[in-house]
């Protein structure tokens, strides 16, 4: 099966982990999760994540609801980034595919120190690398570091996994049901218009590298394999 994107980011947030459940990690999801990342991966595809903490510790939410820092409390939901990476580099293991993960806050007891080069070599060695801790900065999000570490790496194409919707909509659809979805848009209308798919930052860094963005919902079997191969799943931003 011939691919469109070679090497390729795959973003997913803290919350899809966690399925129906409002905290922790549901074991199918990320069984299935992985299973995504194993097809893309069989098919020469180089694949590196970035996954959220939302599932475990959000730091701005906490920060409030704690009466915490700021920035402290960021860094706590870096470190929830870090254990879903390796909760889902052990089941990557598990069946069979070669992972490393990197983290932006050096923990050399568990995980390599993040480095460019060498996380491009694993890439090129047909590695998975995933990528916890955010941008290792508080006050930035997990999209605002899928982008940077997409551009870093040199990666055709970033997806951004959503839970039960299937593109970007004019409107969220879980709200209006008359929410109309759009095939395709520019990096440029998705700020104007903002609709909400992620942070500014994160899209404006994509649009100053020509980075496409494809947003799909991650429960959709198969759908990273679909993507890569060039078939139309969810809303291309180009």
């Amino acid at each position: 099966m011939e691919v469109k994107y070679k090497r390729i980011l795959l973003k997913l947030s803290g919350e899809a982990l966690c399925g129906e459940g409002s905290l922790g990690i549901a074991t199918d999801i990320v069984d299935r999760i992985a299973e995504e990342i194993e097809m893309a991966s069989n098919l020469g595809v180089q694949v590196c994540v970035v996954v959220g903490g939302g599932n475990i510790f959000r730091g701005l939410q906490k920060s409030t609801e704690l009466g915490m820092d700021r920035a402290a409390a960021d860094y706590v939901g870096m470190l929830a980034t870090i254990m879903n990476a390796l909760v889902l580099q052990g089941v990557l293991e598990k069946r069979g595919v070669a992972t490393r993960v990197q983290t932006a806050i050096t923990m050399n007891s568990i995980a390599e120190p993040y480095i460019r080069r060498r996380a491009q070599r694993h890439l090129s060695k047909g590695r998975v690398v995933i990528f916890g801790g955010g941008t290792g900065n508080p006050f930035f999000t997990t999209d605002t570091a899928a982008a940077l570490r997409a551009s870093e790496m040199d990666c055709d194409l970033l997806l951004t996994a959503k839970n039960g919707v299937d593109g970007v909509y004019d409107s969220d659809p879980k709200t209006n049901p008359k929410a109309q979805k759009i095939g395709s848009l520019s990096h440029q209308d998705l700020i104007t218009r903002d609709l909400k798919v992620m942070d500014t930052a994160a899209i404006a860094l994509c649009r100053d590298k020509s980075l496409p963005i494809a947003v799909f919902d991650f429960a959709r079997p198969g759908a990273v394999r679909d993507i890569v191969t060039g078939l139309e799943v969810g809303t291309l931003v180009q």
